[in-house]
């Protein structure tokens, strides 16, 4: 693989990464845009090093061991107030889980599953919380 696919995969990981951690920090969430392109690139990077070997199942061992460690690293955005008895974080959680698995398609070079969940994640953020309003004032 040349320099050239290298600079795609991760250009496209830092770029989607981007474009979701922009949203986490226009909302002033504690994982924001450096953290979720990060997450975004290093799994990227994780998984094109393992698909550049010789084993045919390495990329598949390390998306393993990317889903179940970023599974506590957006486990450390989750925050439980007992006294309001309210929980935040979750959306932000999500959406470091989701820029991982993103970020495993742009290393494996799998551009339309990223293209397609990319605008749907991003999508979901910049409305969501518009119908989430809207859901919440028609059935109270």
């Amino acid at each position: 693989m040349g320099w050239e696919e290298i600079l795609y995969r991760l250009g496209a990981a830092a770029i989607i990464g981007s474009a979701i951690g922009i949203n986490r920090e226009i909302h002033h969430k504690s994982a924001g845009f450096r953290t979720i392109a990060i997450v975004c690139v290093g799994t990227a990077l994780a998984v094109l090093v393992a698909a550049s070997g010789n084993d045919a199942a390495a990329p598949s061992r390390v998306m393993q061991g990317v889903v179940t460690g970023i599974g506590f690293l957006g486990g450390g955005v989750i925050v439980h107030h007992a006294k309001l008895e309210t929980v935040e974080g979750l959306t932000t959680a999500a959406s470091i889980w989701t820029a991982a698995g993103l970020g495993a398609a742009c290393g494996m070079g799998y551009w339309m599953p990223l293209l397609i969940g990319g605008a749907l994640v991003v999508a979901l953020l910049a409305i969501g919380g518009l119908v989430e309003t809207a859901v919440r004032r028609r059935f109270g």
